[in-house]
């Protein structure tokens, strides 16, 4: 494994900005503790420019090469929020604030940029300039929409973007990606349903939206199962129901709320059209009222092919070609990196994270020992993009 000696030196200092990180997680826009050392820090390695409060709350650093004959800018993306969760991994360095925590590795994400960022500004051994970017609020938020309308890529240049996220399950030393959709869209609905309340002794009398809510969500299923071409993934899952409070009162509403995830914006169109027929007529079959409420999330996060190519040779040279699965299955979660690969051509690539807790799980924590890795592939990256001319 070509992992660059440098690094070996930096191990200690990387991982242990990354455990500050996560022991003072912030969430969505609110990462003014988090922006404010990256800024400090960029500043320290010598970045030529730093510039804050993009997309409210996003930081640029930009490097410069030894030449600039290409003028070309890439970027490299590194999300800094963490999520609404109590952590409980019991390690010396755990969240400092109950409610929330980094059980997404964005932490591990934002040290490994910064030990690549350093490097880059000791050496710059590249022709050209990157624009590494700080984004807040991945985790709902979709802080990388608002930092592509407040213009990131046209002001500083960016022709290209590029992302990189850790992966439990998938062994260390490796990396996965795939061209067009990576990952998923994200949707999200919730159903009211109005009935007639009444005494549950007298369910004649009533016009039950908890009969009616549970045929109805089992109904919804046949979306996916009937209208939905087999070979094109889609996911329609109820994650909450709210109705009543009493054993004895039929309640005259019910709320169910849930998601959609696509991988096709035709799929994707047809869910919500097919959504919104059933329900009603669902409805009316139980005397009841209903209302959908579809709220559209991320858009389908899809990989360049040209980057995508490019990405996994760069790792390739690295780990060796049978340690980069270039063809991985798409995954049904969503990332929000999807609107800066629709703003400009690039790849988002994943590092194994080797066998740990899952993403979003209380007992989750990033792996220190990848870091070595990831500033590897970012400094390569760089070094391949921009490569200076002789």
């Amino acid at each position: 494994m070509a992992i660059i000696n440098r690094f070996a030196d930096f191990h200690a200092e990387i991982t242990a900005w990354r455990r500050d990180f996560h022991q003072h997680p912030e969430l969505l826009f609110d990462v003014h503790r988090t922006a404010e050392k990256i800024k400090n820090l960029l500043h320290n390695f010598g970045c030529d420019e730093v510039v804050d409060a993009i997309g409210k709350t996003g930081i640029v650093g930009i490097i410069k090469g030894k030449t600039n004959k290409s003028g070309k800018v890439i970027g490299l993306r590194a999300d800094m929020d963490a999520l609404p969760i109590t952590e409980r991994t019991g390690k010396e360095y755990a969240s400092k604030f109950a409610g929330k925590m980094h059980a997404c590795g964005h932490d591990g994400h934002m040290a490994m940029l910064l030990g690549a960022a350093k490097y880059l500004a000791e050496t710059r051994n590249f022709d050209g300039a990157v624009a590494l970017i700080f984004q807040p609020a991945e985790e709902g938020g979709g802080g990388a929409d608002l930092m592509v309308k407040d213009g990131l890529m046209e002001r500083f240049n960016i022709s290209e973007i590029y992302g990189m996220h850790n992966f439990p399950t998938v062994p260390m030393g490796s990396f996965i990606i795939r061209k067009g959709a990576f990952l998923a869209a994200t949707d999200e609905f919730t159903i009211e349903i109005e009935g007639i309340g009444g005494h549950a002794a007298m369910p004649h009398l009533a016009a039950d939206p908890v009969i009616g809510g549970a045929h109805l969500i089992s109904g919804l299923q046949t979306i996916i199962s009937r209208n939905i071409d087999p070979v094109k993934a889609a996911v329609l899952s109820v994650t909450a129901i709210n109705a009543g409070k009493a054993f004895n009162v039929i309640p005259r509403t019910a709320n169910i709320k849930g998601t959609v995830r696509t991988l096709d914006e035709e799929v994707r169109n047809l869910v919500e059209k097919r959504m919104k027929e059933f329900i009603l007529n669902a409805a009316s079959a139980f005397n009841l009222k209903a209302k959908l409420y579809y709220k559209r999330g991320y858009p389908v996060m899809s990989n360049h092919p040209k980057q995508t190519d490019f990405a996994a040779n760069v790792a390739a040279q690295i780990v060796g070609e049978e340690k980069v699965d270039r063809n991985v299955p798409p995954i049904m979660g969503g990332e929000d990196f999807a609107y800066m690969l629709n703003a400009r051509p690039g790849a988002f690539i994943g590092i194994g994270q080797g066998d740990s807790a899952g993403l979003h799980e209380e007992t989750y924590d990033f792996n220190d020992e990848i870091i070595p890795l990831g500033c590897t592939y970012w400094v390569r990256l760089v070094q391949s993009a921009l490569k200076i001319e002789t």
